[in-house]
């Protein structure tokens, strides 16, 4: 199965200079765009064994120091992290036939962070951190809704964050960005993190 990629270019004229600046240009594109889940992005870690996994999560927000994301520090990306504290991130926005590539360090945010914008989740979803040990085998169903009426039997509409629960963030040391060009000549700008300045080179398809 093979497509014509025709919708977009990308030249060194026409992108910034900080990736970070490319980055927001290309994701307010794809939310203008109408593009399904458009903060959703592809997540690699590796584990003790030295195996890589993804999953899909959702970024939260993005700036100069980084790219944040939550979830359950006890699941397996968690444990991932607490060995090898290193991530790749893929955002593939097929309608506009994009890619971007993040690779770099992660670090837990601020406990404060966390806090702040746990109390933003939905309470089903405030609730859901407390039910699910992520990960983590279990007999069915049935115990995730169990516990999920535990804790809100528990905690009522204020449940506080879970202390296994918080915010990563990825600080970039490289940047690809992708753009499907027909005849698979595609358009690849990579940046590189080069004694704390962003050096921009084109990429062979």
């Amino acid at each position: 199965m093979r497509k014509s990629y025709e919708r977009g270019e990308l030249d060194e004229g026409g992108a910034s200079d900080d990736p970070v600046h490319q980055f927001r240009h290309w994701f307010d594109k794809a939310v203008a765009s109408g593009v399904p889940e458009p903060n959703a992005m592809t997540l690699a870690t590796v584990g003790a064994d030295g195996r890589p996994s993804t999953r899909i999560v959702l970024v939260k927000s993005f700036d100069a120091d980084g790219i944040v994301w939550y979830t359950n520090y006890r699941s397996r990306k968690g444990h991932d992290l607490e060995v090898h504290p290193f991530a790749a991130l893929q955002f593939h926005w097929v309608e506009l036939e994009r890619v971007v590539r993040i690779e770099g360090s992660v670090e837990k945010v601020s406990p404060e962070q966390s806090d702040a914008y746990f109390q933003l989740r939905p309470l089903d979803s405030r609730i859901g951190a407390w039910a699910s040990p992520q990960s983590g085998v279990i007999p069915g169903r049935a115990i995730l809704l169990a516990n999920a009426a535990a804790a809100s039997a528990r905690f009522g509409p204020h449940p506080p964050r879970p202390e296994w629960w918080g915010g990563y963030r990825l600080r970039p040391q490289m940047w690809e960005f992708w753009q499907g060009r027909r005849s698979r000549l595609h358009d690849r700008l990579r940046y590189r993190l080069v004694d704390d300045r962003w050096v921009r080179e084109r990429l062979a398809p």
